[in-house]
């Protein structure tokens, strides 16, 4: 009995099978780019928001089972589309309103303590990262540089975008397993 198209995608991002998700990435990604580019963003932003929802989808079947009662495209394209709406009100709310100079805030104990925990989660992130392969690294600096997936394809010599955007996937899905398991992670000492 073939699997219905939902339970086909779903078990294939969970496993990380990379035959599904060329799948994917071929079937709805360009819907996502159409959309993302009407609404003012690059082709580079729908590559994020895109493999964004893929990422919290992988996080999510981690922790659960998701029932979709639509179809996955159209779980998929609402999840990129409402990435892309934050994004958007991200953008328009860090725009300078005021032209006026701020005071110099003195630092309490409450701020050395966030600081504290910020530097202990940069430190555990950046920990689990150099624990990645060598092309994982090179990948996802790339990826925070925010290079193209073409771009990267050009520098790492890949095949294709696509397979750009499945390493980057699984670099970055990698990448949170690694903190995830981490002891600190799971006792929230961060």
């Amino acid at each position: 009995m073939q699997k219905h198209p939902n339970e086909y995608y779903i078990a294939g991002i969970a496993s990380g099978n990379s035959v599904v998700l060329l799948e994917i990435y071929d079937a709805f990604l360009p819907l996502v780019k159409k959309f993302v580019q009407k609404e003012n963003g690059s082709i580079t932003d729908a590559e994020d928001v895109f493999n964004q929802a893929l990422m919290q989808l992988y996080a999510r079947l981690k922790t659960k089972h998701i029932d979709i009662k639509s179809t996955f495209e159209g779980y998929l394209f609402t999840t990129c589309k409402n990435l892309w709406r934050r994004e958007l009100n991200k953008k328009s709310k860090m725009r300078v309103t005021n032209d006026e100079v701020l005071e110099h805030k003195v630092i309490t104990t409450e701020d050395d303590d966030a600081i504290f925990e910020e530097e202990a989660q940069w430190e555990l992130f950046e920990e689990k990262f150099q624990a990645l392969s060598d092309n994982c690294k090179n990948v996802l600096k790339l990826h925070l540089q925010k290079l193209s997936a073409r771009e990267i394809m050009g520098k790492l010599n890949y095949a294709s975008e696509t397979t750009v955007r499945q390493r980057i996937f699984k670099c970055k899905s990698s990448l949170i397993k690694k903190i995830r398991s981490d002891v600190r992670f799971k006792n929230h000492v961060l």
